[in-house]
């Protein structure tokens, strides 16, 4: 029995998940997109991975590049992850003026998010209509417990911010 794409979207819903800014870059040319498909992966090596819809340019780029970066971001910058979502078409760069830094791949790091993960891709395994990249983590990056905010979220459709603590 195939399951209807619809009900799929409904039921996945139901799963709160941070939300990330995953970049790359290839002959000079940065690439981001707004993920929420981010998971750790390995601790001895330090590998995560992301899913990436092979429709998607930053497919390619990431493919043919090697590299990536996840960034993830706070509740702070909802308006960056409807940027790099492409929620926000006045932003046709979706660079512009952000001042972005690099580690060791090139691959582009936002400033003030909550943690970042510059990465060497590892593998890439087939995920039906999204490609799996594990990323073997090279350099990282996260933010003091002072300067430290909650996290975004995304759940049932819409961009959330963390509740009280459940003691």
């Amino acid at each position: 029995m195939a399951i209807d794409p619809q009900d799929f979207r409904t039921t996945m819903a139901q799963w709160a998940s941070g939300v990330t800014i995953v970049t790359s870059v290839h002959n000079g040319q940065r690439v981001g997109i707004t993920a929420s498909s981010f998971s750790s992966l390995s601790l001895e090596p330090a590998r995560v991975l992301i899913c990436v819809a092979k429709r998607l340019y930053t497919h390619q780029v990431i493919l043919e590049s090697q590299v990536f970066a996840v960034n993830i971001l706070a509740a702070t910058q909802q308006e960056l992850g409807l940027r790099f979502a492409g929620l926000l078409p006045e932003a046709a760069d979706r660079f512009a003026g952000i001042d972005v830094f690099t580690a060791e791949t090139g691959s582009p790091l936002l400033p003030d998010v909550l943690g970042w993960l510059d990465c060497r891709l590892y593998a890439a395994y087939d995920g039906g209509d999204h490609t799996i990249f594990v990323g073997e983590v090279v350099a990282l990056g996260a933010a003091g417990e002072m300067e430290a905010n909650d996290p975004i979220l995304y759940y049932k459709r819409q961009w959330r911010a963390l509740g009280p603590v459940i003691p």
